[in-house]
């Protein structure tokens, strides 16, 4: 047993920790946005940030066909300290009642691990939970400053979706409930002035306006001519509801002399086959500084939504100028009547009348110039006035002056190298090599009276993989992304390592049937998870042959739905799973030009699929 010691000493400095139902990276949608740049102001006041991501916004956004990704290794980068905390309730986005009640998004693992954090580091100075169906981990916070960093307003958010003819499908709450919540803080972050003066009307509590500073990324250029018109975003309702009106009503009647409208980020796949003049689905965007230079404005025709439109000030710190609704500039300050359109119709009738105004364009460009430099200096008061807030905290409390110390223990002995550890972070190790996969916490532990760190890691060292690789046995693990997403481990490795965690307990499993083969391929017909149909940015699979024998990676060569079911059974523990039918083709260097046999491991970034491949019809099995 040997002790993890800092890799330099650190100088006394207070600490904040951050809770957050979202990753913080990549800030590829609003909310992760807002939490990224929150984080961002808390380093820049001078405190480390712990930050604990309760796994609970996959298991949401996985139901609708969408997966956003996750990149744990740029978070550990990020923070202090990084923690992963599983989601193991079943987050229900129906309720019998009328509103949600304020705690049914919550998690008592999420509570335990507050509990614990607060024992083990109790020089930390304040907690700061993002929403307020989190807010009772709060009450496990000894002795810290709480803070809630509201997002939206909840209370009511349901009759929003009266005009659209739509069930809300994500958490609502009464006035009452959103109060109790608020109450267990000791400061309450609204995103926005309106919404501050609404809390401060539900609490007694101190509200600060905290609206985020955008860094300024790109001077201000008015076009001469709009010729791209561009909107991107998450795949949320009011997105999706938006964005959908909006490019129907610019369709009509386009013709290609007029702007085109190009529509990037998750909110694409929620969009599905739309197919319309004028309209272009880029898909998620990796480079958005190439996105928002390609385009001339930049439209935010929100029809709904609570909080703060990120997307606007996202545009407007690239230079781009915008155009939009009223509820798209809410919490602004608007003034340009491009700004305060009532619906969609006036948003495209500005931005027509002003695709061939040079002088126009240019007014335009300066009125969005002078309210982003408003708003940000408004962001950084506030960012200052939270500052002082915490700082006034942390002077009543001694500081740490380095990290606690975990303990790292030897598992095994055998390929790969199995260790024990408090440090449950998911990053390769100097002393064991590239991590491979991180131990889950199994039902009894996520539901234990305390909250413990300790997790199973395997690496892979130095030392080349055995010919032959035993099994670990049902092990429920998460792999590490860098493993599936970056494939940085020579392929020997990879394929070792598949038959090491070839029987690791799956997030999913069916069986498929071959329906075509040839010298270097085959093509299965089976069931899988719904979003994989609907964009597969990292996957790695397996074959793994029967009875122990060895594996051959293979390439993904595509997915397609299936109109019939192959009837086969779809098995999964989790909910926001759904199988449709679907046809898989892969090929793989040294295939038998026969229907394969055995078993296909199917991974993405954070779940394991299993595919057992039935008999040829007619065949003799031994």
């Amino acid at each position: 047993m040997r002790a993890e010691t800092p890799s330099s000493t650190l100088a006394p400095i207070a600490t904040v920790l951050v809770v957050a139902p979202m990753p913080a990276a990549p800030a590829s949608a609003g909310n992760r946005k807002r939490l990224a740049l929150t984080c961002s102001a808390l380093q820049r006041a001078g405190f480390a940030v712990d930050f604990a991501y309760f796994a609970h916004e996959d298991q949401v956004y996985r139901r609708f066909g969408q997966h956003p990704p996750t990149d744990l290794a740029a978070m550990q980068a990020d923070f202090q300290r990084t923690f992963l905390i599983e989601a193991n309730e079943t987050i229900p986005l129906k309720t019998r009642s009328l509103t949600f009640g304020i705690d049914e998004w919550g998690s008592g693992a999420l509570d335990r691990f507050v509990a614990w954090y607060a024992a083990e580091h109790p020089d930390t100075v304040a907690i700061l939970v993002n929403y307020v169906f989190l807010s009772r981990c709060l009450d496990y916070a000894q002795d810290m400053l709480k803070l809630i960093d509201t997002h939206d307003r909840f209370a009511d958010r349901q009759l929003q979706y009266r005009p659209f003819r739509a069930e809300p499908n994500f958490y609502y709450t009464d006035r009452e409930s959103e109060a109790a919540a608020l109450d267990r803080a000791d400061v309450v972050l609204a995103i926005q002035s309106e919404e501050a003066a609404y809390f401060a009307g539900l609490t007694d509590r101190r509200v600060l306006l905290l609206p985020p500073v955008f860094p300024v990324r790109a001077p201000f250029s008015a076009p001469r001519a709009i010729a791209r018109i561009g909107f991107v975003g998450h795949g949320n309702d009011p997105n999706l509801f938006s964005i959908s009106k909006f490019a129907h009503a610019w369709a009509a009647g386009w013709t290609p002399d007029k702007p085109e409208l190009r529509i990037a980020g998750e909110i694409c796949h929620a969009l599905g086959g739309l197919d319309l003049p004028g309209v272009m689905l880029l898909g998620y965007v990796d480079d958005l500084a190439t996105f928002y230079a390609e385009t001339d404005v930049i439209v935010a025709p929100m029809l709904m939504g609570s909080g703060l439109k990120m997307k606007v000030a996202e545009a407007l710190s690239y230079g781009v100028p915008v155009v939009g609704t009223a509820i798209g500039f809410e919490g602004f300050g608007a003034e340009a009547s491009a700004h305060r359109c009532a619906d969609v119709a006036a948003v495209k009738a500005a931005i027509l009348a002003l695709r061939l105004d040079p002088a126009a364009l240019a007014a335009l460009t300066e009125a969005c110039a002078t309210l982003f430099a408003r708003f940000n200096t408004i962001s950084q008061q506030a960012e200052a006035e939270l500052a002082d807030v915490i700082h006034a905290a942390s002077r009543k409390q001694p500081v740490a002056v380095a990290a606690t110390a975990a303990f790292v223990e030897p598992i095994a002995q055998s390929w790969p190298i199995g260790v024990r550890s408090a440090n449950s972070a998911l990053r390769d190790d100097p002393a064991y090599g590239q991590l491979l996969a991180t131990e889950r916490l199994g039902e009894e532990a996520a539901r234990a009276i305390r909250y413990a760190p300790e997790r199973r890691r395997w690496f892979a060292g130095s030392t080349p993989a055995p010919e032959t690789t035993p099994s670990l046995g049902p092990v429920a693990v998460a792999l590490s992304p860098e493993w599936v997403r970056g494939k940085r481990l020579p392929r020997v490795i990879r394929e070792a390592a598949a038959c090491a965690f070839r029987d690791a307990r799956p997030d999913w499993a069916t069986t498929a049937r071959c329906v075509g083969a040839s010298a270097n391929g085959f093509a299965l017909a089976l069931v899988l998870p719904s979003h994989l149909l609907t964009g597969v940015r990292a996957v790695v699979a397996f074959l793994v042959e029967p009875n122990g024998g060895r594996a051959h990676e293979l390439t993904l060569d595509g997915i397609a739905p299936l109109g019939l079911p192959p009837g086969f059974a779809f098995e999964t523990q989790r909910p926001e799973l759904t199988p449709v039918p679907a046809v898989v083709s892969v090929s793989g260097i040294g295939l038998a030009p026969i229907a394969p046999n055995g078993t296909v491991l199917f991974l993405t970034d954070d779940l394991i699929g299993r595919i057992a491949i039935a008999p040829a019809r007619g065949s003799i099995q031994p």
